[in-house]
């Protein structure tokens, strides 16, 4: 696609740009003063375009420089009708053969615009970025294009054109998918302006030489009011603006699987401290929600831990031999001896202890941390 260009040529300049080796004075040009030389030319602008015509009393064709507006208004067009000089600035090469607008126009209206460059936006998220496109020695490019005649209501005639774009070449593939359709020398700007040669399509190709560069430029050229030689200041692009979004994401994610990775592995060298934070889960959990699959998976991974580390701590001995009665507050007791509900009595009926919390038993539907270890 090419919604931007540059083109501050005079008429010299552009006769020379598109192979005509008369004198340029010679050469029949037609409202010329509409042009205004741009670094930043928009659909809706007046640029110069070199075509063939006959002249009045003449009986050749011959070249002319005419002034026209970018963005194409067929003549079908209904006169009351205001121009929408958007909705054609581009036509696909591949198709102007096809389509109403342009297969008319195909046999006798070719015609020749010659500019210095061109902006092309890079899509990246919301943000876009414009690169100036153009040649390293910086000489003219001369892109394909049709025009049309309109005329209006009140009778005035508007001749306006659209640009032929094609598939990007290989090295412009990652900016954009299509590009403007560049006659690359004075045979192929002879094909297409040559009205007798009917296969032209040997010409609408991609331009693949490495003489076509580029930098990116300030956002300012999105408005078609920013005008002047900033429009084309190479800038320095930030590193943000170097590392696609994407990026930025991909290594959010290779940071969480490092840190899943890392976390992993500490949990394998200190098994302690992950039977006492399953253990931890368990007295929670058994407060909240009825036993189930949830409490056996995690029952599978701390004995799977406890067995592989049965020598390490005292902890596993615990788990490891059940003759051993598990200690709870300072107090030794036995798997059966209290009931989920009786106090703490003295075996000599001596002065009454405390009551010790209650600790259920398996039968409940809840599981503690005591039944979780004589289960196993």
């Amino acid at each position: 696609m090419c919604g931007r260009t540059r083109c501050t040529l005079n008429t010299d300049q552009i006769a020379r740009a598109c192979g005509l080796t008369v004198n340029a004075a010679s050469i029949r040009t037609h409202e010329i003063d509409r042009y205004r030389p741009s670094y930043n030319v928009s659909p809706g602008a007046y640029l110069p375009v070199v075509l063939v015509e006959r002249a009045t009393g003449e009986a050749e064709e011959s070249p002319a420089i005419r002034c026209m507006k970018w963005g194409l208004v067929p003549s079908f067009t209904k006169k009351t009708e205001k121009p929408d000089h958007y909705k054609m600035f581009n036509a696909r090469s591949e198709s102007i053969k096809e389509k109403a607008s342009f297969r008319r126009l195909v046999p006798t209206n070719r015609c020749l615009v010659a500019v210095e460059g061109f902006y092309e936006w890079k899509k990246d998220g919301s943000k876009k970025q414009p690169y100036y496109i153009h040649f390293k020695d910086n000489r003219p490019l001369v892109f394909a294009a049709l025009y049309d005649a309109w005329k209006n209501s009140e009778g005035d005639i508007l001749y306006t054109l659209t640009i032929l774009t094609t598939s990007s070449s290989s090295a412009l593939q990652w900016l954009h998918d299509r590009m403007p359709v560049i006659l690359r020398n004075e045979g192929s700007v002879d094909v297409w302006l040559n009205k007798a040669i009917p296969e032209f399509e040997t010409v609408l190709r991609s331009y693949e030489d490495a003489d076509l560069v580029w930098y990116p430029v300030t956002t300012a050229v999105g408005k078609p009011s920013f005008d002047g030689s900033e429009c084309i200041k190479e800038i320095q692009l930030s590193s943000a603006d170097r590392n696609p979004i994407s990026k930025f994401f991909a290594k959010k994610t290779d940071d969480k699987d490092q840190m899943e990775v890392k976390h992993g592995k500490s949990l394998k060298e200190s098994p302690k401290k992950e039977i006492f934070d399953i253990a931890a889960e368990l007295s929670i959990s058994s407060e909240e929600s009825p036993q189930g699959d949830h409490f056996d998976d995690l029952k599978e991974h701390l004995e799977f831990n406890t067995h592989a580390n049965a020598d390490e701590s005292d902890h596993f001995s615990l788990l490891k031999n059940p003759s051993i009665e598990p200690e709870i507050c300072g107090t030794k007791r036995g798997s059966g001896a209290i009931a989920p509900d009786s106090g703490l009595t003295s075996e000599k009926g001596s002065k009454p202890k405390k009551k010790a919390r209650p600790v259920k038993n398996t039968g409940d539907k809840q599981a503690s941390l005591l039944s979780y270890f004589e289960k196993a």
